[in-house]
């Protein structure tokens, strides 16, 4: 191998990688704009119900390979009930919200996500977050408010409603880096079975019979949402997390494109800016994660050479 393929191939694997974060960006924009289209009609209990029953096919033969033993008897059953349950509802609340507000609205809630994992890992997992992310995360705050509006009263509670689900999102996120462990195939299976059967206990109240059409359409988005996850796991295999999660922020643009496009909505001013100032603080705080956990490394390195100057530099990085 010469000197010269090894940058190479580091580059064609990034822009690669760059590629499936795009995709998968894109597709769950498109899941998320049928996802509205239909709870236009449809309550959001039958919404869950297919949508669960189509992406559990999905899985089903991933599910059989990993061994039904190991997926029903997981790594801290508890807890994979509680990750189930904040996910049913974190989709619940997302789809609820969508049928009020503007796509790009909700999204813009969500994208807050990460924000509020940063500021919960410190309170429940007890990570040690510095001052300057606690600066950015108090940044991402202000530009939810920002976001409400001007006025905060009218926001209403369907606002209120895609916060929580925001919150809830971000509880899931938390609870999935607990039981990484337990395998992606493990907690997909537990939340699209929880999913399932909220949407089974909910789809009877207020249902409506769908069209052939339709019907295609409601179960299409749990495989739409199923290869949208795919390709968003597999950018992250072949390309460092750095490079292409950023990327995920484009879901704004498309949020805002299929918005005006197809549902006529035109994002208000103070929502474009909140959506900015989201974006950066979430952006900020993860490239801030990125540049802290090489610091860890380098720390364990300096310790391990006997290196204290190193280690005392490292460690007041760290306090940042």
């Amino acid at each position: 191998m010469t000197s010269q393929s090894l940058p190479s191939r580091t580059s064609s694997s990034a822009v690669l990688g760059v590629g499936f974060m795009l995709l998968g960006v894109f597709l769950f924009a498109v899941n998320d704009a049928m996802g509205k289209w239909l709870v236009s009609t449809y309550t959001v209990g039958q919404v869950l119900l297919l949508r669960s029953i189509a992406a559990l096919l999905v899985v089903a033969p991933f599910v059989h390979r990993e061994g039904w033993a190991r997926v029903l008897r997981p790594h801290r059953p508890r807890l994979q009930l509680l990750r189930a349950l904040g996910s049913t509802l974190e989709v619940g609340f997302f789809y609820w919200a969508l049928s009020y507000l503007p796509l790009a609205n909700v999204m813009t809630f969500y994208l807050a996500g990460p924000i509020y994992v940063t500021a919960l890992s410190a309170l429940i997992l007890k990570e040690r977050v510095g001052w300057v992310r606690w600066s950015a995360v108090l940044c991402g705050f202000v530009g939810v408010l920002v976001a409400l509006g001007p006025d905060l009263a009218s926001a209403g509670w369907p606002a209120m409603i895609a916060v929580a689900g925001s919150l809830c999102y971000a509880l899931l996120m938390i609870s999935t880096r607990i039981l990484a462990k337990s395998g992606e195939v493990t907690l997909i299976a537990w939340q699209t079975t929880a999913a399932l059967i909220g949407g089974a206990i909910l789809a009877p109240v207020g249902w409506v019979n769908p069209s052939t059409f339709d019907l295609g359409f409601l179960c299409l988005l749990g495989v739409v949402s199923m290869i949208a996850h795919s390709c968003v796991n597999r950018s992250l295999l072949i390309a460092p997390a750095s490079v292409v999660v950023p990327y995920q922020y484009t879901l704004i643009v498309w949020a805002i494109l299929f918005g005006v496009v197809l549902f006529g909505e035109t994002p208000s001013v103070s929502l474009l800016a909140g959506a900015a100032i989201i974006t950066a603080s979430g952006v900020f705080i993860f490239l801030r994660e990125q540049r802290l956990s090489v610091a860890t490394t380098a720390r364990g390195a300096a310790s391990a050479s006997g290196a204290p100057d190193a280690v005392q530099i490292v460690e007041e990085a760290d306090q940042r």
